[in-house]
């Protein structure tokens, strides 16, 4: 056989197998960021939501996520996202889809939405949700409590049905005082 007509093909690279019951920490994150898909799509409430590019983070660069969103008109929304400069650890929580998808359901108008310039997204600018600082929602008042009135309990539900069989009489001496005694009230 002649070789001289053959190209010339670098021999492929070798599989690196991680061993057994250890996930390639980088591979999950992005793995996680695409699942999430559906999520966004319905934080943003749109239609459908494709993770474009997911980048993981390292010591070296941030970790990104370029989403678009499609809305039920058929517009499109292309965002890029940017987080922390950090190494993904082989089991992460959920910290920056849970941001992606906050900032999502948050709508921020865009002096309030944490932009900052980037040459590497389509429109030149990416969310910085580092920067970004989420709305927080205002307190729940205390319930209001009326002297005299009967506390009520959020937990015990309400009564929706009378009882039928009467209370039996209290006699006197069983228990509950018979007597009220009068405190005086200083004038």
């Amino acid at each position: 056989m002649d070789t001289a007509l053959r190209p010339v093909v670098p021999p492929l690279p070798s599989v690196v197998r991680v061993p057994e019951g250890q996930a390639d920490a980088a591979q999950e994150f992005v793995n996680r960021l695409r699942a999430a898909a559906p999520r966004f799509a319905e934080a943003a409430l749109a239609e459908s939501a494709v993770v474009r590019e997911v980048v993981p983070p390292a010591r070296h660069r941030r970790a990104r996520c370029r989403i678009v969103l499609r809305a039920a008109d058929g517009g499109e929304r292309d965002l890029t996202f940017v987080g922390t400069v950090d190494r993904p650890s082989p089991r992460p929580g959920p910290a920056f889809e849970e941001q992606i998808a906050r900032w999502l359901a948050a709508a921020p108008a865009e002096e309030d939405a944490g932009l900052v310039d980037d040459d590497e997204s389509p429109d030149g600018l990416a969310i910085d949700l580092t920067a970004w600082t989420p709305p927080v929602a205002a307190p729940t008042p205390p319930p209001v409590s009326v002297p005299g009135a009967p506390a009520v309990s959020p937990v015990v539900p309400p009564v929706t049905t009378l009882p039928t069989v009467a209370m039996p009489a209290v006699t006197p001496g069983a228990g509950l005082p018979t007597q009220v005694r009068g405190i005086p009230v200083a004038g």
